[in-house]
């Protein structure tokens, strides 16, 4: 019999991925719930918030005292093996609305 192998240590979707993922499902979750669910830090989903709008891939607005994201899914995946699928694809793939 095999010796059993330990449970691997990473995923196959980056945490920028899990992060849009949340955002897809729920654009009015707070970045403490997203960290929650992606299992980081506030601070590293706030440092991945913060890239990805800088990037044009999403929006925040604040209404009231909380923020409320908007994917922008026809935004082109960046690494060219996949430049040819927008957001809205990889989401639509993973089953996120």
């Amino acid at each position: 019999m095999p010796p059993s192998l330990p449970p691997a240590s990473w995923t196959f979707l980056t945490n920028h991925t899990h992060v849009l993922v949340c955002l897809a499902r729920n654009e009015d979750i707070t970045l403490r719930e997203v960290a929650a669910q992606v299992g980081i830090t506030e601070r590293a989903v706030h440092a991945i918030v913060t890239a990805l709008e800088l990037e044009g891939v999403l929006t925040r607005t604040r209404e009231g005292q909380r923020n409320r994201y908007r994917l922008n899914r026809n935004y082109r995946l960046r690494h060219p093996l996949e430049s040819h699928r927008k957001i809205g694809d990889l989401l639509e793939l993973i089953g996120s609305k």
